[in-house]
């Protein structure tokens, strides 16, 4: 049996992760979902440690994405004794951008102003709740897939009709209020085992795809992303480590923006899959995915009978 497996759906956002894992000699076992089944009835995971890599955007790629199976998957194979990192309490939360927020409000943290509906026809009514301009989003989203600005209820309205307004694959839609990030730049902070590792600030220049690994940047289409490396102040730092600890969260990302309106950071998406930023000695001059292997065979140790 490997010493841990690693799930996962893209097929190339983790050759960097790969490589170390190879290079460090882990033995590990690499299980793409796509051609996946399990036997509820068996009771043998496929290694004592499990690292879930399924990212919410999978189903942008196939209709018949993993994102509920892998909940299924990765809660039988936890039942059956593997110790899950980003297990499914975290896939769900990850699966949900209106949990993401209500536990960002429950600690404390400012949000957007958002309302949560699960029909398009009562979007309007929301709209009205939060003010324009506004952005409609699904609960279920990736690399800025399922968000539009809107800047009257005329526009709203209108996409309402010709069915042209987000939807979300478990058809939960958020309401929210656009926020001005200052500077035209959102910061993600990135955590693991439930710490600060590093901070990088994105401008995606006015779009909502702000994927900031090389998987991402190479994709055709593709706008251009302007990616730095970010010294976030103390308290940016200890939010998003409490963050992490709320959300029970490994490995993740943690997204804020400054409101040029009144300063406020405003936090406003929980990752759980973070395949880190693109080129990462030349942006943060270290590889974070050192750091990564580092953790993942201590958690392999600590596994072991």
């Amino acid at each position: 049996m490997p010493e841990i497996a690693l799930l996962y759906e893209h097929p190339a956002w983790f050759a960097p992760l790969f490589a170390v894992l190879d290079r460090r000699g882990v033995d590990y076992a690499a299980i793409q979902a796509q051609d996946h089944g399990f036997d509820p009835g068996v009771s043998t995971p496929p290694a004592p440690v499990i690292f879930n890599r399924i990212a919410m955007s999978s189903f942008l790629r196939q209709a018949d994405h993993p994102i509920f199976y892998a909940q299924s998957l990765l809660a039988h194979w936890q039942a059956s004794g593997a110790r899950v990192l980003n297990g499914p309490e975290v896939l769900a939360l990850d699966a949900s951008k209106a949990r993401q927020l209500s536990l960002l409000s429950s600690l404390g943290l400012a949000i957007p102003r958002t309302r949560v509906v699960h029909r398009a026809a009562d979007l309007p009514a929301a709209a009205e709740a939060i003010g324009y301009p506004l952005v409609v989003k699904a609960n279920i989203g990736g690399s800025g897939a399922g968000i539009v600005r809107y800047d009257d209820r005329d526009a709203l309205v209108q996409a309402i009709g010709d069915g042209s307004v987000p939807d979300s694959i478990d058809r939960v839609l958020l309401v929210q209020a656009f926020v001005p990030a200052r500077g035209g730049r959102v910061t993600r902070l990135e955590t693991l085992a439930g710490r600060f590792l590093y901070a990088i600030d994105i401008d995606g220049g006015g779009g909502f795809d702000l994927c900031p690994a090389d998987a991402c940047l190479v994709e055709p289409g593709k706008a251009s992303v302007t990616i730095t490396r970010a010294e976030p102040p103390a308290a940016l730092i200890d939010a998003a480590d409490r963050i992490a600890r709320a959300a029970g969260l490994d490995v993740g990302g943690i997204e804020v923006m400054i409101d040029d309106a009144d300063g406020t950071p405003r936090f406003y998406d929980i990752n759980a899959l973070s395949n880190f930023v693109a080129n990462p000695r030349d942006v943060l001059g270290w590889d974070p995915h050192e750091n990564l292997v580092d953790w993942l065979q201590q958690v392999i140790v600590e596994a072991r009978p």
